[in-house]
C-alpha cells in the first residue's frame, strides 16, 4: 500500500545484532561444524581475517570471501539446506520479540519490511521463507571451483541503499523506519530511526 503521495513506505533492518540477537555468520558456523568437525580448523583463519578487518588492512568484500571459506566444497543445496535447519533452530526464541511485534503492526499498515544485511544471502534466504517479509538484500555469492566469491560488493553502507533502490525498479518510495544495532548509512536516510542496545529499541538520533 502507498502514501498518499504515492510512494511506498518501507521499513528497513539489518538483521546480525538486531532483528536476530546473535551475529548469524559466527552462530552459522559453529552450526556448521556440528555437521562437519573437522571445519574446527578454520576457526583461527577466521579470526585472522577479523583482525585484518578491525585493523582496516582488507577490503570488506575482500573480508565476507575469505571468512566464509569454512563452506567452501559444501555444494550451494547442501548450505541452503543446512541453513534451513539452523534457522528452525534459531527462530523465533533467538529473536528480538519486540521488533517483530513492530514489523508485525507495520505489515498490517501496509508498510513494506525490507532486510538489508551483510550476511550471505545463500544462507540467510531459509529465514524469509520462515518469517515472511517484502525483499531482502544480502551479500550475493556464487560457488567456483569449490569455493564462495563474492557477486559485486559486500552488503554493507551505501551498497544496502543502492540494494534497496534496485528492489524498488523506479518505483517511488520512501525509508519511513530504520533499525540496526551500530551506525549506518540506512539510519541517515529514514524518516525515524533507531539502534538496538541490549535488545532495547532506542532512538538514533
Amino acid at each position: 500500500m502507498a502514501s498518499s503521495e504515492g510512494e511506498i513506505k518501507v521499513a528497513v533492518f539489518d538483521l546480525n545484532g538486531t532483528f536476530y540477537k546473535k551475529s548469524s555468520k559466527d552462530e552459522f558456523y559453529k552450526f556448521i561444524v556440528t555437521k562437519s568437525p573437522k571445519r574446527i580448523g578454520y576457526y583461527f583463519q577466521m579470526l585472522y581475517y577479523k583482525a585484518l578487518k578491525e585493523m582496516h588492512q582488507i577490503r570488506k568484500t575482500e573480508f565476507k570471501e575469505n571468512f566464509f571459506n569454512y563452506l567452501d566444497d559444501i555444494l550451494p543445496d547442501q548450505v541452503e539446506a543446512y541453513a534451513k535447519e539452523f534457522w528452525e533452530e534459531e527462530y523465533p526464541a533467538n529473536f528480538n520479540e519486540e521488533l517483530k511485534s513492530r514489523f508485525d503492526k507495520l505489515k498490517e499498515e501496509g508498510t513494506h519490511i525490507y532486510c538489508a544485511t551483510g550476511g550471505l544471502e545463500l544462507y540467510v534466504k531459509p529465514l524469509f521463507d520462515m518469517y515472511t517479509i517484502n525483499g531482502f538484500a544480502g551479500t550475493r555469492v556464487h560457488y567456483e571451483k569449490g569455493t564462495y566469491k563474492v557477486i559485486g560488493r559486500a552488503c554493507k553502507d551505501e551498497e544496502k541503499l543502492d540494494r534497496i533502490k534496485a528492489h524498488f525498479d523506479g518505483k517511488p518510495y520512501r525509508i519511513v523506519e530504520a533499525y540496526s544495532d551500530s551506525k549506518e548509512a540506512i539510519l541517515d536516510k529514514a524518516e525515524k530511526a533507531f539502534l538496538i542496545k541490549d535488545d532495547k529499541i532506542i532512538p538514533y538520533r
